[in-house]
């Protein structure tokens, strides 16, 4: 980790922004901070598993426009464009993978390692969005990707079963 790219928590803790950008602080992870904040993210969904499917596609929508705005403003604060730590977007990407996952503890496991797996991998159009678009709306899209590309999966998967 560069320089430019270490950060205290107490920094995090200090700053709303940080604090949600940083994914509660599990983006403060010192390895796979991504994996932190995708770990967090499974409490969020099961706070909004129960809402009916309206209520909780609409809270994703909310949770990942409002990410633009979290990630572009905490990687203007840090001074880095998408720092390892700023987690908000893989909270965004999982509750869309979610949004179709089989009920229980298989379907968290499976949205879980097929979105990391699309998120690390970044097959294309993933990788060409992580590259090419930059500010907020890129540090988001990619995970966006991400989770359409693992719901996806988890759809198709549901059919054959």
């Amino acid at each position: 980790m560069t320089v430019a790219e270490r950060i205290h928590a107490r920094q995090v803790f200090s700053d709303p922004v940080l604090w949600l950008a940083f994914g509660f602080g599990s983006g403060l992870a010192p390895r796979a901070p991504g994996t932190a904040g995708t770990l967090m993210a499974i409490p969020l969904f099961l706070l909004l598993d129960p809402l009916p499917l309206a209520g909780y596609l609409l809270a994703t929508v909310f949770i990942t426009l409002a990410g633009v705005w979290i990630c572009g403003r905490a990687s203007h604060t840090l001074g880095v464009h998408d720092h390892p730590g700023i987690v908000w977007d893989e909270f965004a990407g999982y509750l869309i993978t979610m949004a179709m996952a089989p009920e229980g503890w298989t379907g968290i496991l499976a949205g879980f390692t097929l979105f990391r797996l699309f998120d690390i991998w970044k097959p294309w159009p993933i990788g060409w969005a992580d590259r090419k678009v930059h500010g907020g709306l890129g540090i988001m899209l990619d995970d966006v990707l991400a989770g359409l590309m693992a719901v996806v999966v988890l759809w198709i998967a549901g059919q054959v079963v």
